[in-house]
Parts: structure tokens; C-alpha cells; sequence
């Protein structure tokens, strides 16, 4: 492969995961904006868009837009994208394919979001996919549901069952062995071992995925950013209207917790922004507004 042939790559998966953050923005926020009182009183919000720059401003070394909404229907939501390139540091180059022989040198590009709704029935939802190149050069991400109350949690629970069927369907128009590989490594990876308990009810996660076919990898990658994106809304619309109790709150304040002890503890797309000086806002976006540790 050519250096022309890898930038245009590189053009095409940055200019897409941009082009998936501005759809999502907008359906979100129309969303927001069907949030009627009296469970939704006040006006609607929309996304704030700020953008950001990599670095002490000495060269160019990438940067990202970071799009936040804190509304009455979403409690808190981040959709960001980021395209960021340079050095990995010593200590962290050898955790990386490839990086040894790229010098350290790397080129990151995607997408990563995440939605706590203000209605505890409403399950909270992570999604992200990503572009990185060292010496080698595959994509990431997936996407993962966490319904916040008990009874969600059992087999069976519709939301669940369709999410499921969203990411399945967009695996098998690819490959019919994707599911069922990425749904377990979903359920491995999203695990708090410390607890012994999943954060949520699972989805799809993959990294590090390179089949030798760039286009069919990028293909894949963007499929699975449209079935989240065609799937989520369908889900928030089921049970945004839906009253609840302070017990639902409660319980849902105390799941936030699981998601704050994951990002910090295990989860590698935290620990890759803090290593390689991405925007720590951005980052740290993704921690719940309110949350209890009874």
C-alpha cells in the first residue's frame, strides 16, 4: 500500500466517523425535543460543540470536536470525534501493535459516545468506532447497553433483545461468525471483576480487527455505526415516556457507580486519551452527572 493510498484511507474513516457524530447530534436532539411535561419540563437543549487541539500548540498534533447536551430527556450525552497523530510515549509504544516498528509513530481517528437519559426506564448506552495506524492499521469499537433497573436486567428484556438483534444483524450481512465472537468479547470486556458483575447487558466489542480487506473492515465499521444509530432512538422512544419512582432513581444513581468504576479501572479508550494527550474534558465526558455510592 502506497503513502497516497493510506491517506485517502485515513480521509475516508475520519470524514465518515464526523459525518456519523452530526447524524446522531440530530437525532438526539430532535429527541430532546419530543421530551414533553410533565415528566420533561422546560425547554429542550442542544449540543454544545467545542472544538480541540492536541498538544501545547507548538505543532500540529491532531485534536477533535467534543459535542455535549445536557438536556431534560438526556440527563447527559457526549458525542465526540477526534483524529489525533504523533508520538506514543516509551512506556506506552510496546502496548500497541505495530508501534515498534512505526518508531512510536501513530495516526488515531473515531468516534465515542455516551447517553445517560434523566428517566431511570431508559437505558444508558455507550457506542464507539475507531480508525488506528502504527506500522499496521485496523479498526475498533462497538456498542453496549446498560438498562438501569433490576427487572431490565433479566433475559429476556425487550430493549435488550433488540439491541442485540441490531448489532447482530449488522455482524451477519458481513460475517456470520461476528456476533457470536463479539458479543463474548463484549461481555469479557465490559465485566468489573473487582465486583464480579457485568456492567450491562452486553452488545458487541472488537479491536484490533484487521481481515487483510481495508474496504470490508471499513464497510463492517460503518455498519455497525448505523445499526446503533437506527436502534438507540427506537429504544429511548419506548420508554421515555414511562413515569417513575424515587426508587428507580435511587437504583439508577447507584448503576451510574458500575460505569465510573469501569472507565477508571479497565477501560483501555480511557487510559489511550490519557496517554496519548487527548482532551481530558472530552475523556472524562463520559462519567455520569449525578451518581451514589451507598
Amino acid at each position: 500500500m502506497t503513502d497516497t493510498e493510506l491517506e485517502s484511507r485515513k480521509i475516508r474513516a475520519r470524514t465518515w466517523f464526523e459525518a456519523l457524530q452530526l447524524e446522531i447530534i440530530a437525532s438526539f436532539e430532535l429527541l430532546e425535543a419530543e421530551a414533553q411535561p410533565p415528566l420533561y419540563p422546560g425547554p429542550p437543549a442542544t449540543f454544545m460543540r467545542t472544538p480541540w487541539s492536541r498538544g501545547d500548540g507548538t505543532e500540529d498534533l491532531g485534536g477533535g470536536t467534543m459535542a455535549i447536551m445536557k438536556g431534560k430527556l438526556f440527563e447527559k450525552v457526549g458525542v465526540h470525534t477526534s483524529c489525533v497523530y504523533g508520538d506514543f510515549s516509551e512506556a506506552f509504544r510496546a502496548q500497541i501493535p505495530g508501534a515498534d516498528k512505526s518508531g512510536g509513530r501513530f495516526w488515531a481517528a473515531g468516534i465515542s459516545l455516551i447517553a445517560h437519559l434523566r428517566n431511570p426506564r431508559v437505558p444508558a448506552v455507550h457506542m464507539n468506532t475507531r480508525m488506528l495506524v502504527t506500522s499496521e492499521s485496523w479498526f475498533g469499537g462497538g456498542a453496549d447497553l446498560t438498562p438501569l433497573l433490576t427487572y431490565q436486567r433479566e433475559e429476556g428484556f425487550p430493549d435488550t433483545v433488540d439491541f442485540h438483534a441490531a448489532m447482530k444483524a449488522a455482524c451477519d450481512s458481513h460475517d456470520p461468525t461476528f456476533y457470536p465472537q463479539f458479543t463474548a468479547q463484549c461481555d469479557e470486556y465490559f465485566h468489573l471483576h473487582h465486583r464480579d458483575e457485568p456492567r450491562g447487558t452486553g452488545g458487541i466489542f472488537y479491536d484490533r480487527h484487521n481481515t487483510g480487506d481495508w474496504e470490508a473492515d471499513f464497510a463492517f465499521t460503518q455498519d455497525v455505526g448505523r445499526a446503533f444509530r437506527d436502534i438507540y432512538p427506537q429504544l429511548v422512544r419506548r420508554r421515555m415516556k414511562e413515569s417513575w419512582n424515587e426508587e428507580e432513581r435511587e437504583e439508577q444513581l447507584v448503576r451510574r457507580g458500575r460505569y465510573v468504576e469501569f472507565n477508571l479501572l479497565y477501560d483501555r479508550g480511557t487510559t489511550f486519551g490519557l496517554k496519548t494527550g487527548g482532551n481530558v474534558n472530552s475523556i472524562l465526558s463520559s462519567m455520569p452527572p449525578v451518581v451514589k455510592w451507598p
